[in-house]
């Protein structure tokens, strides 16, 4: 058995998303995680690296999901200051 080259990919973006690659990286954790779990499965006895596939997606969908919640809070904060402002004149 031999570990699912795409899941060595999706550990190693999934890592990258965090240390310097942060939208990118994620994006390929996750589509590699993704299309290395579902060849793992269909191939069990061919394929190994569930685990790092898994670990991949972990840190990619992790990475989108504070992305995503650092640009809310940015254009709630920048926003509710432009409503602060409009108020104060």
């Amino acid at each position: 058995m031999r570990t699912h080259t795409l899941a060595i990919v999706s550990l190693i973006f999934g890592l990258l998303s965090w240390l310097g690659l942060p939208l990118i990286g994620a994006l390929v954790a996750v589509i590699t995680g993704h299309l290395a779990r579902s060849e793992i499965d269909r191939h069990p006895d061919q394929f190994e690296g569930g685990g790092m596939a898994l670990t991949g997606l972990i840190l990619g969908w992790l990475n989108i999901a504070l992305s995503v919640l650092a640009i809310a809070a940015i254009f709630l904060f920048f926003g509710g200051m432009a409503f602060l402002m409009s108020m104060a004149h």
